[in-house]
């Protein structure tokens, strides 16, 4: 039995920049995640939000980035697999989605969490 060669260790981290960059160009809803994470960095710096807040939402930043990624490659084997409807396709697809949507709308509460009393501090 013939061990196969791994790719070089860069050229791995290549391939996985290339997925990253594709959904960036591909998805629109990458683009929104991208834009809120730009909005709550900008606002954790204006409010000066500890080092712990800091790292919980760089958390978040990466829970949610990674499982769009990762709908978009569900949804990617999906269509690949099949191009007439099914229901089991579609729960796949419809499942990918809810994750995302989990994800964010629990890390849009904790960021109220974070910024509201700040925010009202300076009001």
């Amino acid at each position: 039995m013939k061990k196969e060669k791994k790719n070089p260790l860069y050229k791995s981290f290549g391939y996985a920049f290339q997925g990253i960059w594709a959904v960036i160009r591909k998805e629109r809803n990458i683009k929104i995640h991208l834009t809120v994470m730009t909005l709550v960095i900008i606002a954790g710096c204006v409010l000066h939000i500890s080092v712990t807040e800091w790292c919980i939402c760089m958390i978040l930043f990466a829970q949610v980035i990674s499982l769009e990624i990762v709908n978009t490659a569900v949804e990617a084997c999906v269509d690949l697999a099949t191009e007439e409807w099914k229901p089991k396709a579609k729960l796949a697809k419809d499942a990918a989605a809810g994750a995302v949507l989990v994800s964010a709308i629990f890390a849009a509460i904790i960021g109220l969490v974070i910024f509201v009393p700040k925010a009202l501090a300076l009001l």
